[in-house]
């Protein structure tokens, strides 16, 4: 297993058990209804856990009607209630190592984060704008040291959502988590030259699409999500067929 398909596995355990240690403080009477969360960085502090696994925590137990988030107060706890599951839950409990998993989910992606980039050439803000650079000029960071860049690459996508300045598409990233980052065209037989390659136009294809949002070009900023997440999903098909060709 690569270091990053290792990473992202980790960074899923951390998430889960994060939300499931929350959960059973919730379901237990420990924070009763009405009663608000710590902050994400108590949080982060407590568990020795990134702010992004936090924020996935958090995303999940919303996903379960079990707390809500008030813009500038906090996260609450709500009322229980009987409602069923989402329907989406599932999407939470993604195996990063099933190719065929991967794909649908990145079709899924496509269908939601090509509008988001849209929206977010149209209705970004100078703040957002500068947080979609340096998410960025981030993951550029982690690529060129070599270093394990999906938590980067996460917060690139995340910032992009947020700045449709519509929640729900922030809302749908978190929830799902960076285990759907795409890392599997990087396989340990690979050569370093076709790993540079790799690396290579993973960065291409971010700049594109952070370029197009920065210049306000909203069809721009949609081609270039599509052409990634589509490349993304090709990848994964390339080794689906690799991995089921005959010995």
């Amino acid at each position: 297993m690569s270091l990053d398909m290792h990473a992202e596995k980790v960074s899923g355990s951390l998430t889960a058990r994060l939300g499931d240690s929350l959960r059973r403080q919730i379901l237990a009477g420990h924070y009763l209804p009405g009663a608000k969360l710590p902050s994400e960085a108590q949080l982060s502090e407590a568990h020795g856990v990134s702010r992004t696994v936090v924020r996935e925590a958090i995303a999940s137990l919303r996903a379960d009607r079990l707390v809500e988030t008030r813009k500038g107060a906090g996260v609450f706890v709500l009322e229980p209630t009987q409602a069923p599951a989402s329907p989406l839950h599932s999407l939470q409990n993604i195996d990063p190592e099933r190719v065929s998993s991967m794909i649908e989910v990145l079709e899924l992606r496509t269908a939601v984060e090509v509008e988001a980039a849209g929206l977010a050439a149209l209705r970004r803000s100078p703040a957002q704008e500068e947080a979609i650079l340096e998410r960025h000029y981030a993951v550029r960071a982690c690529l060129e040291a070599g270093v394990p860049s999906a938590e980067a690459d996460f917060a690139l996508h995340l910032a992009i959502a947020e700045a449709a300045n519509n929640p729900r598409f922030r809302d749908f990233l978190a929830m799902i988590g960076r285990n759907v980052i795409p890392r599997a065209a990087l396989r340990n037989d690979d050569s370093e030259a076709d790993q540079a390659a790799y690396l290579k136009l993973i960065d291409e294809e971010h700049r594109a699409i952070v370029f197009a949002i920065s210049n306000g070009d909203e069809d721009a900023a949609r081609a270039a999500m599509r052409r990634h997440l589509r490349g993304s999903q090709m990848r994964y098909r390339n080794l689906l067929r690799e991995e089921r060709k005959p010995v």
